[in-house]
């Protein structure tokens, strides 16, 4: 008996990986600095869409017990590198875990403190 499932050649993934730029905002036990008023994430997502990356980050940090504020959407890599981002080899190689993985990453977390809003810190 042979097994059919070995010889089914697998489908392509339409899955792709976002990045995306995640606001947070304090929330008892969520891990952020003492006297920080929220932080910035950035994430590769993957997802079939960005919609679905963002809906997948957003569950992921609030199971995290984060509050996320707001998300930025800066697209797939060939979207970045098409408005001329500079993308470094570990940017790439956390986007291509990403993918691989079908998950999240958060590659960076910036910490807000002060008086300046979330908003004010990110540029």
């Amino acid at each position: 008996m042979t097994d059919s499932k070995a010889k089914k050649p697998k489908k392509p993934s339409r899955q792709k990986v976002y990045t995306l730029l995640v606001q947070v905002g304090r929330k008892e036990d969520d891990g952020l600095p003492e006297g920080s008023s929220g932080a910035a994430l950035m994430c590769y997502a993957s997802g079939i869409d960005e919609a679905e990356a963002v809906r997948e980050t957003v569950a992921i940090l609030k199971q995290a017990d984060l509050a996320p504020l707001d998300v930025t959407g800066y697209g797939t890599l060939d979207e970045r590198l098409e408005q001329g981002h500079d993308i470094s080899d570990d940017e790439r190689g956390l986007m291509a875990r990403a993918l691989e993985e079908n998950s999240v990453i958060v590659a960076q977390m910036t910490p807000f403190f002060g008086d300046k809003g979330a908003s004010d810190a990110v540029h």
